[in-house]
């Protein structure tokens, strides 16, 4: 039988075209207005998933 995509990561998830993982910063979806606009501006942006998640991602993502 086939393997299932885990739909919540391949919501979090995005592959870029070099096969790199890219994943959201978390802590800027509520509560912001405490906290400082440097922080939330450093929260910003793409960064790539740490080698010790890629490989258990992958296999989530079915690549």
């Amino acid at each position: 039988m086939k393997n299932k995509t885990h739909s919540g990561t391949k919501k979090r998830i995005k592959v870029t075209s070099t096969g790199k993982l890219m994943r959201e910063k978390a802590g800027k979806r509520h509560l912001l207005e405490k906290k400082s606009s440097e922080k939330t501006r450093r929260l910003a942006g793409e960064v790539e998933v740490a080698p010790q998640d890629s490989k258990r991602l992958r296999k989530m993502l079915g690549i």
